[in-house]
């Protein structure tokens, strides 16, 4: 799937957004390695500290489909700044996804594109450790 396309499924997940306090909606699509893309976006909570994010909320709902093995994530936002995933999504991503894994970003001129390696240069990974 072209970065593109997957971008575009990010900007239509992001329609169903929870984000009554930010006014932030966030979109993401997470591409499987068996091409199925796996919808998530933000849903916020009064208790912020249980907002959940779009990349996240697509990787467990992957993960509960029983798919672990991913391509590519795409984001997208209803507004500015560009959705660059959180601290906790990179190393969430981390989890299922090497340093070359690709990652989609919706700006206003089109997209940007970089890997989680860069995202996250100095990741914990605790299976990396038990080689």
């Amino acid at each position: 799937m072209k970065p593109q396309q997957l971008i575009e499924i990010a900007s239509q997940a992001l329609e169903n957004a929870h984000a009554p306090y930010s006014n932030y909606r966030v979109g993401a699509a997470l591409l499987c390695a068996d091409g199925t893309v796996f919808l998530g976006c933000n849903v916020e909570n009064a208790s912020f500290g249980l907002t959940n994010c779009a990349e996240r909320t697509a990787v467990f709902s992957a993960v509960a489909a029983g798919q672990i093995q991913f391509t590519a994530i795409a984001i997208a936002a209803s507004g500015e700044p560009a959705p660059f995933p959180c601290g906790a999504c990179r190393q969430v991503l981390v989890e299922f996804c090497g340093p070359d894994f690709p990652v989609y970003v919706a700006q206003k001129d089109g997209f940007a594109t970089t890997t989680l390696g860069e995202l996250l240069p100095h990741s914990f990974d605790f299976r990396a450790s038990n080689d």
